[in-house]
């Protein structure tokens, strides 16, 4: 979705998902120059009088729980781009995130015309009428120049929403990139919502390992920047994807797949929601992974190899594995 100094209309969301907030391509090179955008946005938990604000920035999450009442609004003069990923099978159409609006001509209002709501808020016909049709957009309005919108509530981030560059504990490899996990342990709210979210950047040609999701969780990946290959690997042991992805591609993986990435020469960002708030990864690779903790005998009976084999495959994940620098 891009934005341009215009609003998104208030809507309220029947499934569960998580935003995320990028710049588009063209502007990159705005960013690298010190302008970095922002969106406004004000969310209305159901049965509450309160409105919080939030002035998000690239690379900030906000989980959204079902209900929630929300409107975003670009006032500068760059273009943005918002990334919507969630878990929509309980949807009034599985699979699809469901909108409901309130304002506009696709707005609840409308649909009880300007009669009922003058009678519902004790307004007279020009009063109600006023406000069931003055606004004729849907999803997307321009307004004029100038409109200045509140002021960000205090004491939101860390709690409705979080950035990846500020996470702790994300895994940094020097040369092949880094690896952030945001769940219910740095941001409580997605206890609530049961989802999670994981950010890889790979530097030029550095691989990702593989790894899989032991709780039966799906992952849904966006790549947000860049390009490569990625391959997920069945749970009987044959291909499920091998296929060169680039930026604005979308992907599933599905429960207990394993997922491996590589990047291009130009790197490779993927931004993925996973539908658990504390998942648990299983690692293919390194002293983390099953090959480091089995015994000797059995892992030498397992891969069917000799002595000297195991102690060698063994001995290669004596470290973390995470991800793989490019060799040279």
């Amino acid at each position: 979705m891009s934005l341009y100094s215009s609003l998104f209309l208030r809507s309220c969301y029947l499934s569960i998902h998580i935003l995320t907030f990028h710049k588009v391509k063209d502007i990159i090179q705005v960013i690298q120059h010190g302008c970095i955008g922002t969106i406004t946005v004000g969310l209305v938990p159901p049965n509450s009088a309160e409105e919080k604000v939030l002035l998000i920035k690239k690379g900030d999450v906000i989980p959204l729980s079902a209900g929630v009442v929300s409107w975003w609004f670009n006032g500068g003069d760059t273009d943005a781009a918002i990334v919507f990923l969630g878990d929509s099978r309980k949807a009034l159409v599985p699979g699809q995130f469901t909108y409901f609006f309130v304002a506009g001509v696709l707005g609840l209002l409308a649909g009880f015309q300007s009669d009922f709501v003058g009678k519902t808020f004790g307004l007279d016909e020009k009063e109600s009428k006023d406000i069931v049709t003055s606004q004729q957009g849907a999803l997307l309005v321009k307004l004029d120049q100038g409109i200045k919108f509140p002021e960000p509530s205090s004491h939101t981030k860390g709690k409705l929403y979080a950035n990846f560059d500020d996470l702790s504990g994300k895994v940094v490899v020097k040369c092949g990139g880094t690896v952030s996990s945001l769940t219910e342990k740095n941001l409580l709210v997605l206890s609530e919502i049961g989802l999670s979210a994981k950010f890889v950047k790979l530097e030029g040609s550095a691989i990702l390992a593989p790894s899989y999701v032991a709780d039966g969780s799906v992952q849904i990946c966006y790549v947000g920047k860049g390009s490569g290959q990625i391959k997920v690997v069945g749970s009987e042991g044959k291909p499920a994807m091998d296929s060169k992805v680039e930026e604005g591609d979308l992907f599933i993986v599905p429960q207990f797949y394993a997922l491996g990435e590589i990047a291009n020469d130009c790197g490779l960002e993927v931004f993925s929601v996973i539908t658990s708030s504390k998942p648990v990864f299983g690692h293919l690779a390194g002293n983390t992974s099953v090959w480091k903790a089995l015994d000797p005998v059995v892992l030498q009976a397992t891969l069917n190899v000799t002595l000297e084999s195991e102690q060698l495959f063994k001995s290669k994940n004596s470290e973390s594995i995470t991800i793989v620098p490019p060799s040279g």
